[in-house]
């Protein structure tokens, strides 16, 4: 079968590999639908710090069950159309102890630490899979990296009585503002782009911010009577998007960061402490969040055609990395047909 690597900064090739087995618990999948995450394209550019290369992107999918193994529920059939977490967890560590196991110490992501999706076929455990007797293949190739701001909203504790404003419109970003907006909460938007801002209100914003031509602390000073969101999350990972999130929260307010800063960022600190605030790291997404995305978009209020930027077929997988690292801002997200 052929399979889609990463082969070097800026390099990548098809290859035939042999086709996967599976165990008594697995299942076989026949890809349809794989999505690109900004963490492929930072392996594409030699920036990705948790990826050795050459390594197969891909863990946003969508799926059909090819066959299934001895052990697997009967519920579990040949012909399902699935998408998966693509997480694992030890169950020993300290987050696995806890429950948590989306922060899993030794947790190795599909495309990252270990080869991943871009494949023609996959066998994963079935204790991984979801599904929907509704969605499409297209939308269920979008469920995980909504799930990555659901969770988000989660870290949050995001209710219908909060203003919650999202730092960042990018797929990520979305996820955040779709979850709240779910939960019933007052959704703010800010980005630099006007494209996304307007794509923002059709997951769920109320108010957007378009921070290159409008004051961000005035901006969200109007729209919340000078207290500022009871909520921030923060899904860009720039110094001055984590500070800006700890000083115009609300006093006694959240802060949720997914995005990583790749640089070191200074604080003024009293806002810490004069505000009590809570600043929670968001990481991945737990069961409960896929279930939930799932019956957000089984809803059918949320952008599928406009958020999917573009189709590529597999054979194109790499010149869809080459026109996403040339232009970001031009996509939101890329799907490869399998």
């Amino acid at each position: 079968m052929r399979a889609f690597y990463i082969t070097a900064q800026g390099k990548t090739e098809i290859r035939e590999v042999a086709e996967p087995t599976i165990g008594p618990g697995d299942v076989l999948l026949r890809m349809q639908y794989v999505g690109y995450c900004g963490s492929d394209l930072n392996t594409y550019r030699g920036l990705n710090p948790m990826v050795a290369l050459p390594r197969i992107p891909g863990h946003e999918i969508s799926a059909v069950i090819e066959a299934v193994g001895d052990d697997v529920p009967e519920s579990w059939q040949p012909g399902t159309a699935v998408t998966l977490s693509p997480y694992t967890s030890c169950g020993v560590c300290p987050s696995c102890r806890s429950g948590r196991v989306n922060c899993c110490r030794d947790n190795q992501t599909l495309g990252v630490q270990r080869d991943g999706a871009l494949t023609e076929l996959l066998s994963v455990p079935h204790e991984k899979l979801f599904s929907s007797s509704t969605l499409s293949a297209r939308e269920l190739a979008l469920v995980e990296p909504l799930t990555v701001g659901g969770h988000a909203v989660d870290r949050g504790e995001v209710t219908e009585d909060d203003t919650v404003a999202v730092l960042g419109c990018g797929a990520i970003g979305l996820g955040g503002i779709a979850g709240a907006a779910f939960r019933g909460a007052r959704v703010i938007a800010i980005d630099i782009d006007a494209d996304k801002l307007e794509l923002a209100r059709r997951a769920g914003a109320g108010h957007t911010i378009n921070s290159q031509v409008c004051d961000l602390h005035e901006g969200l000073g109007e729209l919340t009577d000078g207290d500022g969101p009871d909520v921030i999350i923060e899904a860009i990972g720039l110094p001055m998007t984590f500070q800006a999130a700890v000083a115009e929260v609300a006093f006694a307010g959240r802060v949720v960061y997914i995005g990583y800063s790749k640089h070191p960022v200074e604080y003024e600190t009293k806002y810490f402490v004069q505000k009590e605030l809570d600043i929670r790291g968001s990481r991945n997404a737990l069961p409960g969040n896929f279930e939930t995305v799932i019956r957000l978009l089984e809803e059918g209020s949320f952008p599928v055609d406009d958020v999917v930027t573009r189709i590529y077929p597999f054979g194109d997988a790499g010149q869809a990395l080459i026109d996403w690292d040339a232009n970001p801002a031009a996509f939101a997200k890329i799907l490869i047909e399998i």
